[in-house]
């Protein structure tokens, strides 16, 4: 491979990652806090369609990814709402929101455009067109998320308090600080960082909405989470681990191999999927979430 096809792929790894990387860095912030969510996938899709339409609608991409955003916040406050208020299972809470964004809007797409779900191809202003280097501003603002993250849960009280929350919230509770409410921002940036990530696939890297156009991506994003040990840093390099796997795949389709003839398409499209499984099973050893992680927390009264 020739030192342009190197740059190449590496360009389209970076593209690749980064609606990984937004909904890793989202779980990050959720599972700190103690609230496990399963639903990254589901609010990608919503905040995908929602941005879709509303950037089609209005003719502007801004107006779409405030659209995607508050859609997503929209769903992880359901969420939290069962997770943390009702004290629901949150893996079941999970699972609903997925499968609720998935009909959702492959219903409401159908009726609005009668195109199978998808909405009309976006253009022009439509789309968050390339800034500097070829990519867009939402690439960039992924980017600038991770320091950020790791800024605001390292060094700063309230990232400390969050991250308490996570490992001991009878002690935060204790000191008089609001479990709930910590846990209700942590939902509320996850949501925030899933409407960036759903944005960019259907206004960024792609030109309008596909139904289930997310693929799994919320499943890799927390596989890269638990490789990352629900780090900041660590979790950019395993989105772009798992974005270069993905770049490398579309790179080897159509490929011969001598002895064998030419690989077959689907083996080549799950080869991304058979290295997350190897990674998580082999490579990173024990990945320890944090100590209250899925547990509602069940204020004791003296």
């Amino acid at each position: 491979m020739d030192l342009s096809a190197l740059i190449t792929v590496f360009d389209s790894a970076l593209r690749l990652s980064i609606p990984l990387l937004a909904a890793c860095l989202a779980g990050l912030w959720s599972e700190r806090s103690g609230v496990v969510d399963i639903g990254l996938e589901g609010k990608m899709l919503v905040a995908a369609f929602a941005a879709a339409a509303a950037a089609h609608a209005s003719g502007s991409a801004w107006i779409g990814l405030t659209a995607g955003v508050l859609a997503s916040v929209a769903f992880a406050l359901l969420h939290g709402f069962a997770s943390i208020s009702q004290r629901g299972n949150q893996i079941v809470s999970g699972v609903a929101i997925n499968m609720l964004a998935a009909g959702l809007t492959a219903v409401v797409g159908n009726a609005w455009y009668g195109q199978g779900g998808r909405t009309p191809p976006l253009e022009g202003e439509e789309r968050f067109g390339a800034i500097f280097l070829g990519h867009s501003f939402l690439v960039y603002l992924a980017l600038l998320a991770v320091p950020v993250t790791w800024f605001v849960l390292v060094k700063t009280r309230f990232g400390l308090r969050l991250r308490a929350v996570g490992e001991n919230p009878a002690a935060v509770d204790t000191a008089g600080i609001s479990v709930a409410g910590l846990r209700y921002a942590a939902v509320v940036l996850a949501g925030i960082l899933c409407g960036l990530a759903g944005t960019y696939l259907s206004v960024g890297q792609s030109a309008g909405f596909l139904p289930n156009m997310t693929a799994g991506k919320g499943f890799i994003a927390l596989a890269a989470l638990i490789f990352a040990k629900w780090r900041a840093w660590p979790a950019l390099g395993a989105c772009f681990l798992f974005g270069l796997l993905d770049a490398v795949s579309i790179r080897l389709q159509g490929i011969v191999l001598p002895g064998i003839g030419e690989v077959p398409v689907q083996a080549i499209q799950a080869l991304p999927y058979l290295m997350t499984v190897i990674l998580l099973a082999g490579v990173i050893g024990t990945a320890i979430p944090p100590r209250a992680s899925g547990i509602p927390y069940v204020k004791e009264h003296s």
